[in-house]
């Protein structure tokens, strides 16, 4: 399938349905650090899906090499996949997940900041700075619903969420400016699973007994993250990054929080509050004209 200039309808459902699951995998993580330790849980999760990967990489005959200049960008890339999953998970014990959606996937913006000096032709415009200044807007009016917070460390977790969402977007341009953009989708993943559960499997005991009150359920739970979110959801993503324009992609990251703020109020009961609803708006518009390029690219 060769490169697409824009997004079509394939792409589009592909995105949508990638945005709910997100936003239904930080439901699934909360629910899970009930039962084992968050940063425990990350590492885990890259492990077993390392050997599922691989096998179904095997089995398609797919590009797997790391002697093809991928090295080092592979360590890169799994570096910071290792970091961002630990501080996703451990935010998920200490904030909402509505307000870790907000704050987790303002990933787009910064991935429009990194493209303007990283990616010839994708440059900041006028509109596309208003739009980052609606997004941090949201942001900074999401930080300053203080008044009910999930746990004493809230605003923490909002912040940790933040700094995670950064390592996502390098990840994003990581893929599309080094040789990592010639390898492929399965290949790029199994270096961030690698990478990311040996990093993370080592320091987990330093964050406190690895097992809390694990039932089956959690298990159950565990399994369908490994298995649909990590081996079928982040594949599709990186495949789909590797067909269609980051910045036309990154727009359709303003879902996900849709989704994970639905999803926190419908299954954990969340409260969501006005200011909450408005900051989800800011930066959803901002993301929407971040992105935006003009028609003749």
């Amino acid at each position: 399938m060769e490169r697409k200039l824009r997004i079509d309808a394939f792409g589009a459902t592909c995105l949508v349905l990638f945005s709910a699951l997100l936003g239904f995998n930080q439901v699934l993580v909360k629910i899970v650090n009930d039962g084992m330790q968050p940063v425990f849980q990350a590492g885990l999760r890259s492990l077993c899906a390392f050997p599922l990967l691989l096998i179904f990489a095997l089995i398609m005959k797919r590009k797997l090499s790391v002697t093809d200049g991928t090295f080092w960008p592979g360590m890169f890339v799994g570096t910071m996949f290792a970091g961002e999953f630990v501080l996703l998970f451990l935010a998920l014990d200490y904030t909402s997940v509505a307000r870790a959606s907000i704050f987790f996937y303002t990933m787009p913006f910064w991935v429009a900041v990194g493209a303007h000096f990283l990616i010839p032709g994708d440059r900041l415009t006028p509109i596309r700075v208003l739009g980052l200044v609606l997004a941090i807007a949201g942001v900074v009016l999401a930080l300053s619903q203080d008044s009910a917070p999930v746990t004493p460390k809230a605003f923490l977790g909002d912040l940790i969420c933040l700094l995670a969402a950064t390592m996502w977007a390098a990840i994003a341009l990581a893929a599309r400016t080094t040789k990592l953009c010639n390898t492929s989708s399965e290949m790029l993943l199994l270096y961030q699973l690698a990478v990311s559960a040996l990093l993370i499997l080592i320091v987990a005991p330093f964050f406190g007994p690895l097992i809390r009150d694990l039932q089956p359920y959690h298990i159950g739970i565990f399994s369908f993250q490994v298995v649909g979110v990590v081996c079928i959801g982040f594949l599709a993503w990186f495949w789909l990054l590797s067909k269609y324009p980051t910045s036309d992609m990154a727009s359709f990251g303003f879902l996900a929080p849709v989704f994970g703020v639905a999803f926190g109020w419908l299954i954990l009961d969340e409260p969501v509050g006005i200011r909450l609803l408005a900051a989800l708006v800011l930066v959803g518009i901002g993301i929407v004209l971040v992105n935006r390029r003009p028609k003749s690219q």
